[in-house]
Order: C-alpha cells, then sequence, then structure tokens
C-alpha cells in the first residue's frame, strides 16, 4: 500500500507542476506529451481536470492526488508499526480508498472514451491506486477482521493467495484494453 501511494503521490506532483507550466504557458507542450493520444496537455484542458469548483475557482484533480496518496502513505506506514487503531477507522480508510480507484477508473474512463488522449501521470496514478486497494483491502481483511461476516470465506480468497491472481490478472486486462483501444496510435 505505501509503495502505490507513494508512486502515486510521485506522479501528483509530477501533474500538478505539469498543470502550472501549463497554467503560465498555455500554448506551450508538456514534456509528456508524446504524441495526439499521449498527451498530458489535452487531458489537462478537459473540463474532467478540474472538476472541483468553489467560489469561482478550480482546482486541478492533481492537487487533490497529492493530498490523497499523502494521507495513505500516513496510513500505510502507521499499519506497518502496528498501532492499534479504533474499529471505524481501517473502515473508513477502506471505505476512502473505494472512492479513490472509483474516481481513478472514472478519470481513465473519461481519458479514454471521452477525451480519446491518455495522460501518462494520470496512467500513472490509476496503476498507483489500482495496487494502493488491492493492498487496502487484503490488510482489511487479514489483519483488520474486516468484516466479520463472511470472514471464513475472504480469509481462504486471500490465504490461497487469489487476490494475487485477481489482482495481476486485473492489471494485464487494463493494459489490454489500453493497447485494444489505442495500440497502434501509441505507437505512432
Amino acid at each position: 500500500m505505501c509503495l502505490g501511494a507513494g508512486v502515486g503521490l510521485f506522479a501528483s506532483l509530477m501533474l500538478a507542476a505539469d498543470t502550472l507550466k501549463l497554467a503560465r504557458n498555455p500554448n506551450k507542450a508538456l514534456g509528456c506529451d508524446v504524441n495526439s493520444v499521449l498527451s498530458c496537455s489535452t487531458v489537462a484542458e478537459s473540463w474532467q481536470a478540474e472538476i472541483i469548483k468553489f467560489g469561482g475557482l478550480s482546482f486541478p484533480n492533481a492537487f487533490f492526488g497529492i493530498c490523497f496518496y499523502a494521507v495513505f502513505v500516513t496510513v500505510a506506514v502507521v499499519g506497518a508499526c502496528n498501532v492499534r487503531l479504533p474499529r471505524w477507522f481501517p473502515i473508513a480508510t477502506w471505505w476512502g480508498g473505494l472512492a479513490a480507484i472509483s474516481y481513478a477508473y472514472w478519470l481513465m474512463s473519461q481519458s479514454m472514451f471521452v477525451i480519446k488522449a491518455l495522460c501518462p501521470w494520470c496512467m500513472t496514478m490509476m496503476f498507483a491506486t489500482t495496487v494502493m486497494f488491492m493492498a487496502l483491502s487484503h490488510a482489511t481483511v487479514t489483519v483488520q477482521k474486516i468484516p466479520r461476516r463472511h470472514r471464513k470465506g475472504l480469509c481462504t480468497y486471500y490465504r490461497m493467495r487469489y487476490d494475487l491472481m485477481v489482482d495481476i490478472v486485473w492489471i494485464f486486462a487494463i493494459i489490454a484494453l489500453i493497447f485494444v483501444k489505442e495500440g497502434a496510435a501509441i505507437f505512432s
């Protein structure tokens, strides 16, 4: 979980820096603009890149990613230190991780099917969030003993490492989807 959150934090920082570069120089290509399909600028200029608006201001998603991943790095370190936490904390953390992965996949679907451009930093964050959520789910069940119902089936699922197999198949399925949808254009 710490590794996934750390990679996501780094990608968020890089994307935030690119967002600031783009704000300062709107017509300048970014370093992560490889071609028409792999283009941070195209994604950053879409409305999906700044869905939070408050008081006439819009806030880039990358800034929220910095906060989110920093919190999850902290939670992973606390978990690694075997700090005893109240039961509500791991439940809230899991729900937060579920919200994060849902948001990451919504953004990825918007990139692929609506914006029709892929941001390398955004894809890195989506994969990092996927790995982080998978590790978080594993720890929630095996370490925190949550949920209390269906324990036997879930414990067997994790003890037999079925989760690892599902995780690997899931990640390869996403990669395959990206290459099926945009494969030829990625390498052009």
